[in-house]
């Protein structure tokens, strides 16, 4: 008697087909998850905005109308100013007319050779050479750079900014019983001009800072002298009060 040969499946296993089917609504479940979680963020803001600016039972049985936000008088309402859009403009404008100031009085009074007046991310910064509010190795104020600083005593009863004042050397070794190294000299000097302001002007002594660096920051190398006349310096930087490096204050 002869067997019978057993007819092979032809295909994938069953057991395959099980298999894939399992993966397919595992995969299909990931998907609603995913789906379920991504929030909005237009709707969402809407949302948070309308608790802020409305009362919730007011005027609309809905908290807000997603699509088309109005106001209480029906009027479309703006969204509020994105960063940078309106409020950092007026900052930077505020900023500009500073700086046009400040160089202003220097070409007026012909002070351009030795007094600097820039703007970067930290605000307005004015850089005195110190020659115009110093003698060598001193720390007191010249009268003659007294001048300046009224000027800048001015600005700044005008204006809530901090400010930060800075006290630079050249890498000259110095040794007197005042200041025994460059960093007594340059920070000082930094003091000093604070003092003056805030001895002459209205000014809260809160909004100021006085760093002395010594030798650590030229600003071109100590191999001439002219660089090293560069290097002797005070920097008054108006702080712009959106700056803000974590170490200024």
């Amino acid at each position: 008697m002869k067997r019978k040969q057993r007819q092979e499946d032809k295909g994938a296993p069953k057991w395959m087909v099980t298999f894939s089917d399992l993966m397919t609504l595992i995969l299909v479940f990931f998907i609603l998850l995913f789906s379920m979680s991504v929030v909005d963020a237009e709707k969402f803001r809407a949302i948070a905005e309308s608790f802020q600016q409305r009362q919730v039972l007011d005027f609309l049985p809905s908290a807000i109308d997603f699509e088309s936000p109005k106001d209480d008088r029906g009027e479309e309402r703006r969204e509020p100013f994105a960063e940078g859009e309106f409020g950092e403009t007026e900052h930077d404008q505020t900023m500009d007319e500073l700086l046009q100031e400040v160089q202003e009085f220097l070409e007026t009074n012909e002070l351009t050779e030795v007094i600097s007046a820039t703007r970067d991310d930290r605000g307005v910064v004015l850089v005195l050479e110190e020659r115009t509010l110093f003698n060598p190795a001193e720390a007191d104020i010249l009268p003659e750079g007294q001048a300046f600083l009224n000027k800048v005593g001015t600005l700044l009863v005008a204006i809530p900014n901090m400010i930060k004042v800075e006290g630079h050397t050249d890498s000259v070794p110095i040794s007197t019983f005042r200041y025994p190294s460059n960093w007594e000299l340059s920070g000082a000097r930094a003091s000093s001009v604070i003092r003056y302001l805030l001895d002459n002007y209205e000014l809260e002594a809160q909004r100021f800072v006085a760093t002395g660096y010594g030798e650590t920051r030229p600003v071109v190398p100590n191999t001439t002298p002219e660089n090293l006349q560069r290097n002797r310096r005070a920097v008054i930087i108006i702080l712009d009060p959106t700056y803000n490096d974590g170490n200024t204050f």
